[in-house]
């Protein structure tokens, strides 16, 4: 009679402690809380809660969005729940998955197009990004994973804040976009320029706005009346720019900052050189010469860096590298299209990928860098990355190994693996704006 007890017991008390089901905990639901809120700025990181999951019970996290294509970026990782049945993504690691470890914003920056070199370029930054956050039972790949979560929720992802203002400019031949931050001011000025992607692109001079700087995210070419091509631009246009930015009555004149990527990232380099108003100047990935075509001002011409089309390298999936493919500005005969930057009275920025696969950064840093110190200068610093590829981004915006390059006309290799580069994001976001508010803020108007 005890036996028989005993066995019963024992089955009962094995059959007590086994992980339930999520659907059949009476009374508990699985749920996906996001810290601040659910809606924040694109930059800004969040806190992502899981509760109501069974003690130890392997969940896979799926994060994806829409573009204003249609194009579909998705993300996901491999989590296990605690004791209490909860998840906290700033302290539980992945186990795999798109990354691992603990990354509290994994699911944002691991988010990866379906369409293969597809980049994520937001045009209307007075519209959100919707992220949207599933929870499922077990660890599955994409195509496992079943129709119906086991708990979901979106995150708005803001690109501007309550208050400030976006305004199209068409002032002579300005165009471009302005953003005004909330308040009186005044502010730091600051211009935007993007690369061979043409066009007014204004996400990161939206974000700039949030934190205190007045922008103005400014197009060059393959746009309204400018320019087709970016071969043949002439820097009395930038300087017009610069003018219509001093003048503004919200910015802390008399100098202005300039931050630009790839193409951008030289013609900053030129501003600085050879507009004495604009003091701060950070060039992502860009190079200490002036390229793609000459550069015209007064009666100067500052010539376009050579290129070697024999040097393109071919890869699998029809990409190709052209990090070879400009040629050294030291060689002989490409000298003249260095930029003078040690002549310039501002500071510059240079922030680098060492592994560029656009053009090779790290050498053209350097250059820069001796440049300045044969000339008694130390008006710069440099930030250099391992592991980091051409496109740096504002934070949390997807890893792009490789999209479709106007210039070239098909799809080309950025660099860079998708971890470092995220982390890389974060970082030099907070750098570049304490570097531009360094050199900006503490100005009086003349």
């Amino acid at each position: 009679m005890l036996l028989r007890f005993l066995r019963r017991a024992a089955a009962a008390a094995a059959f007590l402690s086994r992980p339930v089901p999520l659907c059949h905990r009476v009374g508990m639901a699985a749920s996906v809380r996001l810290q601040p809120g659910p809606e924040c700025l694109f930059d800004e990181p969040l806190q992502v809660r899981v509760s109501g999951l069974s003690p130890l019970q392997q969940v896979t996290m799926k994060a994806w969005l829409s573009d204003e294509k249609g194009q579909l970026f998705h993300s996901l990782a491999f989590y296990r729940a605690d004791g209490q049945g909860e998840l906290d993504l700033d302290h539980s690691p992945s186990l795999g998955g798109h990354y691992t470890g603990t990354q509290p914003m994994g699911l944002f920056w691991s988010l990866s197009p379906r369409t293969p070199f597809t980049r994520l370029v937001k045009r209307d930054v007075a519209t959100s990004l919707a992220v949207h956050i599933e929870v499922f039972d077990g660890h599955r790949s994409l195509d496992q994973l079943p129709v119906q979560p086991l708990a979901a929720s979106i995150n708005q992802r803001w690109f501007m804040k309550a208050g400030v203002s976006r305004i199209p400019v068409r002032e002579g031949r300005v165009r471009g976009t302005l953003f005004i931050p909330p308040g009186d001011g005044p502010f730091p000025g600051v211009i935007d320029l993007y690369g061979s992607v043409g066009g007014i692109v204004e996400h990161r001079a939206s974000l700039l706005a949030n934190h205190g700087f007045l922008t103005l995210a400014l197009g060059y070419f393959g746009t309204d009346d400018l320019p087709k091509y970016v071969t043949n631009l002439d820097l009395e246009y930038f300087e017009e720019a610069v003018n219509f930015l001093r003048q503004h009555p919200k910015v802390n004149s008399p100098g202005v900052g300039a931050i630009g990527i790839s193409k951008g990232g030289d013609l900053v380099l030129s501003m600085t050189t050879f507009l004495p108003h604009v003091i701060a100047a950070v060039s992502i990935g860009g190079c200490n010469a002036n390229t793609l075509g000459n550069l015209h001002y007064k009666n100067f011409i500052l010539p376009g860096l050579g290129i070697s089309v024999e040097k393109t390298k071919f890869l699998e999936s029809k990409l190709i590298d052209i990090s070879e493919v400009t040629t050294n500005p030291m060689d002989e005969g490409n000298k003249d299209c260095i930029i003078p930057i040690e002549k310039a009275e501002g500071h510059f920025l240079f922030v680098v990928g060492e592994d560029d696969k656009n053009w090779s950064t790290p050498l053209y840093a350097q250059q820069a860098v001796e440049k300045l110190k044969e000339n008694g200068k130390d008006n710069y610093e440099l930030i250099s990355y391992p592991e980091v590829g051409h496109l740096l981004e504002p934070p949390y915006f997807p890893f792009c190994y490789a999209s479709f390059h106007l210039l070239v006309g098909q799809a080309v290799v950025w660099g860079g693996k998708m971890k470092p580069h995220a982390l890389a994001q974060l970082d030099v976001w907070a750098k570049i704006q304490t570097f531009l508010q360094k050199h900006l803020k503490h100005q009086s108007k003349l």
